[in-house]
């Protein structure tokens, strides 16, 4: 599933984020990327981490969010946390705290860029669609 940031979303996203230098940089690259999320995720990770070769047929983006998925869809602080922004999406301290969270609670190296543009994948197509569709994807990969 890739999922695109449309000009309006990430015009949104600035006004919430103006003030959170990492997700200004990640909304940089989903700008430059013209939404696009997997391509933005791939060029911050390899500005942070360096280069990455992968199995033929594998993604780094289709891989993180079967590690990713491992790590969050159990975690009911961060369930609680997405539902809290879901109720009040124009606040900086609950988008910045989510992200924050992802970053602790992660177990891949990434930055709170990176963590920006996977919090904004899953609030663009909810945790529960993100939770099962890459647990269904998990046996195809």
């Amino acid at each position: 599933m890739n999922a695109q940031l449309a000009v309006n979303e990430i015009h949104t996203m600035r006004g919430v984020l103006h003030d959170f230098p990492p997700g200004v940089h990640a909304l940089d690259e989903l700008e430059r990327h013209k939404g696009n999320i997997s391509t933005a995720f791939e060029d911050l990770w390899v500005e942070r981490n360096g280069a990455v070769t992968l199995p033929e047929k594998k993604s780094l983006w289709q891989t993180s969010l079967k590690v990713l998925r491992n790590e969050l869809c159990g975690d009911d602080g961060f369930r609680a946390q997405v539902k809290e922004y879901s109720r009040n999406p124009a606040s900086t301290p609950l988008l910045t705290g989510l992200i924050v969270y992802l970053v602790g609670i992660s177990g891949l190296p990434i930055d709170p860029a990176i963590a920006t543009v996977i919090v904004l994948y899953i609030l663009k197509i909810g945790l529960n669609i993100f939770c099962e569709y890459t647990e269904i994807n998990e046996s195809k990969t």
